[in-house]
């Protein structure tokens, strides 16, 4: 499974939306959603479409409208998401629950490929079924908090901080960015923890 641009970018304005939503703002614009990811505006109107014929997201008209979730953070899975945009979670057709399409092989009870991609599909749809947007939104709001950094949607859009705040965030940036696997959602959640 890759995640497509379309569903990261589907994450990343459903996570902001939530995050609005734990700071108080009950409306957020789709300008200052795509200001806030750095995500091309019009490709993100049609997929807050998308969103909202879906019924995760609402919209309001008019100057002051904007996005809001059409339902508590979490009641929404990460997986939901996912196969909503980019489909099915399964590396192959044939394990698939939601879209089987049978495969080519001779024998699919006893197919190796198979029951080794039965296992990859069973392991990412454990963890994307797992974690709702509430439990990404906890774990973003927990880390930019410890790490001073000002939250999303409780000031100006991102260009009118001052510049040493801008150059503090995009440091900050820089050192997220080289993430070592310790630093995941099921880590920040749950702490250390042994596979």
């Amino acid at each position: 499974m890759k995640l497509s641009k379309k569903g990261e970018y589907a994450l990343r304005a459903l996570i902001d939306l939530g995050i609005a939503a734990e700071v108080g703002r009950s409306l957020v614009q789709v300008t200052e959603l795509a200001a806030n990811e750095q995500l091309p505006i019009k490709f993100l109107e049609q997929i807050m479409q998308l969103l909202k014929e879906a019924g995760l997201v609402e919209s309001q008209r008019g100057k002051f409208g904007g996005y809001r979730l059409a339902m508590p953070a979490g009641k929404i899975t990460v997986g939901q998401v996912v196969r909503l945009i980019d489909g099915p979670l399964a590396p192959i057709g044939c394990v698939s629950q939601t879209a089987y399409e049978k495969c080519s092989c001779p024998d699919e009870t006893h197919c190796g490929l198979r029951m080794l991609m039965l296992d990859v599909r069973n392991a990412i749809t454990s963890i994307l079924d797992r974690y709702s947007l509430a439990d990404v939104v906890e774990v973003t709001l927990r880390k930019m908090r410890r790490d001073g950094v000002t939250l999303p949607f409780t000031r100006p859009l991102r260009n009118s901080r001052p510049a040493g705040e801008r150059r503090k965030f995009a440091r900050l940036v820089a050192t997220s960015a080289r993430l070592q696997p310790v630093h995941g959602l099921i880590n920040n959640l749950l702490g250390d923890y042994a596979i």
